[in-house]
């Protein structure tokens, strides 16, 4: 067999297959370019405005976070000073309380001291009178072994015991009345 001679460079293709493949391509670009490019165009611009209204609504979003922050650390720093004042006030009412305690307290003490020495006072004078009794009687009895008679008058026995009192008074008048 002969060899087949081969026309030309073997790199070009036909002029036939160059004239199709450039129609094919141009009815291609076409449909392109009239139907799938506008589709394509649409979408992406219309991705674009909601990618845009998205950073919108975020900038809006983050500017509301922002009032709402400034305005919780005012409300957060208005309810410190509200406790503050709480504690300080309840701070006074403790001190008051424990001040009106305190005076209570004292009064009380005052009295009840008051109450005390009025019944030493009583229980001084009663144990004076029950000594000086006791004193009479006893004197009584020593004045009339002594004279050898009964004192049985008792108008005589009350001046012998009034008497002998006022002696004992004359000798200790301060031991009677300070103990």
């Amino acid at each position: 067999m002969a060899p087949v001679e081969v026309p030309g460079n073997i790199l070009l293709p036909a002029v036939y297959d160059i004239f199709w493949s450039a129609v094919c391509f141009a009815v291609i670009a076409f449909v392109l370019a009239r139907k799938v490019l506008p589709t394509f165009t649409a979408m992406l611009d219309e991705r674009a405005v909601k990618i845009e209204g998205g950073l919108k609504a975020g900038e809006i979003a983050r500017e509301e976070a922002a009032t709402l922050r400034q305005g919780l650390e005012a409300e957060r720093a208005e309810a410190r000073r509200e406790a503050a004042l709480i504690r300080e006030g309840a701070n006074d009412d403790a001190r008051q309380i424990v001040a009106e305690a305190r005076q209570k307290a004292v009064v009380e003490a005052e009295r009840i001291s008051a109450n005390a020495a009025r019944s030493i006072r009583a229980e001084r004078q009663a144990a004076a009178v029950s000594l000086r009794t006791d004193v009479g009687l006893l004197a009584t009895e020593l004045a009339s072994r002594i004279v050898g008679e009964s004192l049985t008058d008792a108008e005589l026995q009350s001046r012998v015991i009034d008497r002998f009192i006022d002696e004992l008074d004359a000798l200790t008048p301060v031991a009677v009345e300070e103990t």
